[in-house]
């Protein structure tokens, strides 16, 4: 083989493994590149959910708020219809006593 022979192949498998080198080292940095992009992703996502579980929580706590100051008016109507029935009734029991006191 000749000097210039063998000196194209050493350049070939010089350019060959350069090309290697760097094939190695893009993918490693777009590894590393969609490693951080993804764990932004996630950070983003899990903020997101955050977010949304706190308003659902505000929401839920103001419904629930509502729903008891509701029974709260709903109980305090039957309670005064109640006593306004009791009241009704009161009259009557005294004046039924009166009168079996009156005609004992």
């Amino acid at each position: 083989m000749s000097l210039e022979a063998i000196t194209s192949i050493t350049d070939a498998e010089e350019h060959a493994r350069r090309i290697k080198a760097e094939a190695a080292a893009n993918a490693k940095k777009a590894a590393a590149e969609t490693k951080v992009r993804g764990e932004q992703k996630i950070a983003e996502a899990a903020e997101k959910a955050r977010a949304e579980l706190e308003e659902l929580a505000r929401k839920t706590e103001a419904k629930a708020q509502a729903d008891a100051d509701e029974l709260a008016q709903s109980t305090e109507n039957k309670k005064a219809a109640m006593r306004a029935h009791a009241e009704a009734r009161l009259d009557k029991a005294a004046n039924l006593i009166v009168e079996r006191i009156v005609k004992d």
